[in-house]
């Protein structure tokens, strides 16, 4: 029979006996679930209990009064109880009490160790460790290594980490490995505080180093960059070659060029060069520092993109007819789709063939048209310099062409500017002082783009002071560019004294361009910087001049980009909703896109809303954050959300969400994803429009550029799939696109974001040989899309031919005469069954649509593709795009990756098992230049040669 009431217990509690009153607790203990509601009415009596000191079972009582708490509601005190009873309270005991108090208790302590890491005083309850540390042992006890991992990280207990991680490498390496990556990917989604994620990173290294069956080297190269830590680089480099690991050193080091910035590559580079023990003379030691030059990788990439070229140039001229060239938004429009189509390739044939149409280019339409060969030829070390000769200062050309090709020279050297910085800093130095007057400003303009792209995240002090003076003589075209190359240059450094300087100036200028160029250098300086940045960013979005809070929401964006940082993302809702001024509103809305770039599925729930706000600019805020955070994903519900602002009665609205759509389906086929179609089908009717606004025209040709950028071979990649860490090239390429709505020359920024999409297999000595790669899908999934076949015109009518009745006569009796003879011989009958035969039958219709059903049976979740045990093959350096990859395997027994192949491209160092065997290698752009001599210039023969040859 169920006991109704705890009246007996409770009167036993005020006995004397201290047995009786054990006997009443024990008792309690057991029906406190049910009886709680009357036992709370004698709380007192047990919290008095408690409290005598003499009383064995003080502990007991602890328990009972936290079950009391518990079930009030009071977690509080529940847990403060929970504490008191010691060993009474059973962490192994199934029950919902048990879990809810020991997650409080958890939460607890990791709120208090937070705190303690930070350096407040704070004392944590032993009691509470006990607690912690126990539920700890539990999970150890069970094998859930991961949750115990997880939790230390975030309660900041390192020594747990690393005491579970030891013994793990002592029992069994394999699975010590696996652990230790689990960590490095905790580090950049679950530790936000970024002093604990660095101490975190250097213990992970000291590990990877004490494996000794599993080694790996490619963990550590991950851990380096995101230490941008040149030490451990050049320790690692150095080992990996006295133990005769050469392979791996040029994996690493490919790595490194693709996904580190250029201070990280030139301190390793410098520190090798000037290392005793280390000799460049020597030719695995010599091939390394060329490998980290980045030379070898800008001209593989250029030969992919030169040799698979795929642009469908009768868009771009279907667009360029039907847009205006004298109008300088129609002409700017299509110089930036022709850019982005082409991007890489080298081919500026557009440009050559339509000298005319380029010609109505006038002032900055001229500019950014110059500025495009720089795009078209990006990645072109060994011949960028020359190919712009004719237009750098210097030449005839305008100052417009002269100040558009020094920003192009630095677009061709982006990330690589070693080669480049030091003309475009002379030129500034030379002319730094002399800004006001126009040409000269035009020039500056164009060579502090240039220079700060060229010298992106180089943190050189001396190009920055360089461009500090352009800055301080207070003029607005060039003070404005330099504002953001010195935001560049310093990009992620944090400087203190380089924020100072430019928040100052940004408060003494009268120039609205000026402090908007400082204020998104400022945002620049801060990339990655995370809490720490918030004091520059609480002191931007306190201004009261709007441009400076437009700045202090791009910081917060970049300063938390690809964290999803929940005090980010509501700080910048904040701002989307509330703020007085529309560019701030658009920014924040933009700068959620940033933040949400690891979470992108979840961008969409979080901007739906705003989607349907009644400020436009909240609207294009809302399709360009979509773009960023979504791009090269083809993610349905982003698409969802943006689709209706492609029809918004606002034509900036209408912009925003032509080009998000081409971004987020960039490398997409109509076989993957059937939207592909209506929206390229939709640039090309906006385009044609004659009714549509001009912002929306300019979107829309735009869009199309991306959608088919670098001749359809490339993507927008927002991480780095080799190493797991964002792509930040790609990242302040996106950014600075998105400023392209007040200033067109930036949209030429969007470059950055651009990666191949291909495989590039290499050998040891740096060439890429000929030989096949699997494929397990159908091809027809991921070929490039068909070309637009331009409508031909339509003829005039031919006038009808008179016919004599005499030939129509003669007609009808041979045509009879042949029917006759083909009856004879049953060649008609042939025939007809032959038509038959090539015409689809209904059966055949369905069992080709039971096919395609079969084949979507199985079909992969993430980008709805089968995979095919019976493959295709493709060659080296060809096209594989972001969905395909994962559907690629190496089956060359001579030919063996240095890394275990796991689906991402990129360059790939592989192992030749057969060295002594001959192979063909396929020639790079860089080796076609060197090795082809030129073509004679044309000539004519005067006549008196001519008398002489006869």
């Amino acid at each position: 029979m169920a006991l109704v009431s705890a009246a007996p217990y409770l009167a036993l509690l005020s006995e004397q006996d201290s047995s009786l009153k054990q006997y009443a607790l024990t008792s309690l203990n057991e029906v406190v679930d049910q009886l709680w509601v009357e036992i709370a009415n004698n709380i007192t009596d047990l919290e008095d209990l408690y409290e005598d000191e003499s009383f064995e079972k003080r502990s007991l009582a602890a328990l009972v009064i936290s079950k009391v708490y518990y079930n009030l509601g009071d977690f509080e005190a529940s847990v403060k109880y929970s504490l008191f009873a010691g060993n009474e309270f059973n962490i192994e005991e199934q029950s919902q009490y048990i879990e809810t108090i020991v997650s409080q208790c958890i939460n607890l302590y990791n709120s208090l160790s937070t705190k303690k890491f930070n350096g407040e005083s704070v004392e944590i309850d032993p009691r509470l460790t006990g607690i912690f540390e126990r539920m700890l042992d539990k999970c150890i006890k069970a094998n859930e290594f991961k949750l115990a991992l997880g939790i230390s990280l975030e309660s900041f207990r390192l020594d747990i980490v690393e005491s579970i991680l030891k013994n793990q490498i002592s029992t069994d390496e394999e699975n010590a490995l696996n652990l230790i990556n689990y960590v490095l990917i905790c580090s950049n989604t679950v530790i936000e505080n970024t002093a604990f994620r660095t101490q975190v990173l250097n213990s992970l290294i000291d590990l990877l180093l004490s494996l000794q069956k599993n080694q790996d080297f490619f963990t550590i190269f991950k851990i380096i960059v995101q230490l941008n830590d040149s030490k451990i680089a050049i320790q690692l480099f150095k080992q990996l070659i006295e133990k005769d690991k050469k392979l791996i050193a040029y994996q690493g080091a490919f790595d490194l060029v693709s996904t580190a910035n250029q201070e990280l590559l030139d301190k390793v580079i410098n520190e090798l060069k000037d290392d005793e023990s280390f000799k460049p003379q020597d030719p695995v030691q010599s091939r390394l520092l060329y490998i980290l030059s980045g030379v070898p990788t800008c001209d593989l990439d250029i030969t992919f993109l030169y040799k698979n070229n795929n642009t469908d140039i009768s868009i771009l001229n279907k667009s360029k007819n039907l847009l205006e060239g004298r109008s300088s938004i129609f002409h700017s429009a299509v110089t930036f789709s022709n850019a982005f189509m082409h991007v890489g390739t080298t081919d500026d044939s557009f440009f050559r063939k339509n000298l005319e149409w380029l010609g109505k280019a006038t002032n900055w339409s001229k500019f950014s048209a110059t500025a495009a060969l720089g795009v078209i030829h990006k990645g072109n070390l060994s011949q960028g310099r020359n190919i712009l000769k004719p237009y750098l200062p210097g030449s005839s050309g305008a100052p417009h062409t002269n100040g558009g090709s020094l920003f192009a020279l630095g677009l061709i050297f982006t990330g690589h500017g070693r080669e480049i910085i030091d003309y475009l800093k002379q030129f500034i130095d030379e002319h730094g002082n002399s800004a006001g007057s126009t040409d000269t400003d035009v020039m500056l303009h164009g060579a502090c783009l240039g220079a700060g792209v060229a010298g992106m995240a180089s943190n050189s002090e001396s190009l920055y002071e360089a461009l500090k003076v352009v800055l301080y003589s207070d003029s607005a075209i060039s003070g404005q560019a330099a504002g953001l190359a010195m935001g560049l240059v310093m990009l992620g450094s944090g400087n203190e004294s380089a924020i100072n300087d430019m928040l100052t100036y940004a408060q003494e200028t009268q120039h609205e361009t000026i402090i908007r160029g400082l204020a998104i250098g400022i945002a620049l300086l801060c990339y990655g910087r995370e809490e720490s940045s918030e004091s520059v960013i609480d002191q931007l979005l306190t201004q009261e001049n709007s441009i400076l809070r437009y700045g202090g929401v791009f910081t917060v964006a970049l300063a938390y980009a690809g964290t999803g940082n929940n005090g980010a993302i509501k700080k910048l809702l904040h701002f989307a909703v509330s703020d007085p001024s529309d560019d701030v509103r658009r920014a924040s809305v933009m700068g959620l896109g940033l933040v949400l770039i690891r979470d992108y599925t979840a961008a969409p729930q979080i901007v739906e809303l705003l989607a349907e706000s009644h400020n436009p600019h909240v609207r294009y805020g809302t399709a360009m954050a979509l773009g960023i955070a979504c791009a090269g994903r083809a993610l349905p519900a982003a698409i969802e959300v943006l689709e209706p602002l492609t029809k918004d009665p606002v034509d900036f609205v209408r912009q925003g969400a032509l080009q998000a759509s081409a971004m987020i389906l960039i490398q997409q086929t109509e076989k993957l994803n059937p939207k592909v179609k209506s929206f390229n089908k939709l640039y090309a009717d906006t385009v044609k429009n004659k009714h549509e606004d001009a912002l929306a025209k300019f979107g829309a040709t735009l869009a199309q550029g991306i959608i088919d950028a670098g001749g359809r071979n490339v993507t927008i990649n927002v991480e780095n799939a080799q190493t797991n860490t964002l792509n930040v090239k790609a990242i302040v390429g996106l950014t600075l696109f998105a400023q392209s709505w007040y200033w067109f020359p930036l949209a030429h920024f969007l470059s950055l974001s651009f990666t191949p999409t291909v495989l590039i297999g290499v050998k040891e000595d740096l060439k890429a040989p000929q030989f096949e790669i699997n494929v397990h899908t159908k091809p027809e999934l991921f070929q490039y899309p068909p070309k637009v076949e331009e409508s031909k015109e339509k003829q005039p009518d031919k006038i009808a031919t008179a016919v004599l009745s005499t030939t129509a006569k003669a007609k009808a009796r041979a045509k009879k005469s042949q029917a006759k003879k083909q009856e004879e011989d049953g060649s008609d009958k042939m025939e007809v069954e032959k038509e038959a035969s090539e015409q689809p039958t209904k059966q055949d219709d369905n069992n080709k649509e039971k096919e395609v059903k079969d084949e979507d049976k199985n079909l992969d979740q993430s980008n709805q593709v089968r995979y095919s045990k019976t493959p295709y093959k493709i060659n080296n350096l060809s096209r594989i795009l972001p969905a395909q990859s994962n559907y690629v395997s190496f089956i060359n027994d001579r030919f063996v990756p240095v890394r275990r192949f796991r689906g991402s491209g990129g360059i790939i160092v592989l192992e030749d098992t057969k060295p002594d065997e001959k192979v063909e290698v396929i020639k790079t752009v860089r080796q076609l230049n060197i090795t082809e001599a030129p073509m004679p210039e044309p000539f004519i023969l005067s006549g008196e040669d001519l008398e002489d040859d006869e």
